[in-house]
């Protein structure tokens, strides 16, 4: 087996619904804010449509830690509950910085035209080589590399909030 970093038990895979929120305005420009300072801009204005929300993935499906050398898929449902865009990034364990890879590429999103499957969900793969037919969906690893994964919503919709969209956990391709 390949040497990758452990992650800690307690972090749960996607699907599972492990989310993060961030308030990009806020964090930027006040810092990291007080419960009472979003809950006074709450009551200005609707900052849930204006905001970016955060799913984090550090293991699969099957409670396993992402290891570079691996394939895996992840199923993004179709309607992704996002007024602007969605987007899937990688992280390297070791640095918290983007994947690096010789193309040059962490990230995967809607506004890059995915191929799309017949009912509108789309495959994402996240390995060392390609899916034949797949390449516009797919992000490298590299092996002996472990990650993570962050699926954004850009302007997340109210099925993100009621949680009636489900994003299943990314999973191990063998």
């Amino acid at each position: 087996m390949a040497n990758v970093t452990p992650i800690p038990e307690q972090v749960l895979p996607i699907g599972s619904r492990s989310v993060e929120m961030r308030i990009g305005k806020l964090e930027f420009e006040l810092g990291v804010p007080t419960k009472d300072t979003v809950n006074n801009l709450y009551d200005q204005m609707d900052f849930r449509r204006a905001c970016q929300a955060y799913i984090l993935s550090f293991r699969d499906k099957e409670g396993h830690a992402f290891d570079g050398a691996k394939t895996y898929r992840l199923h993004v449902q179709p309607n992704p509950p996002a007024k602007q865009f969605w987007s899937v990034t990688l992280y390297d364990v070791d640095t918290r910085s983007l994947t690096h890879n010789k193309e040059q590429r962490s990230e995967r999103s809607s506004r890059q035209d995915p191929v799309k499957n017949v009912d509108g969900s789309v495959y994402l793969y996240f390995a060392p080589t390609a899916p034949n037919g797949f390449e516009r969906n797919w992000i490298p690893t590299l092996p002996g590399k472990a990650w993570f994964a962050a699926f954004r919503f850009y302007g997340p919709l109210e099925a993100y909030f009621d949680k009636s969209w489900p994003l299943p956990d990314i999973e191990w391709v063998r």
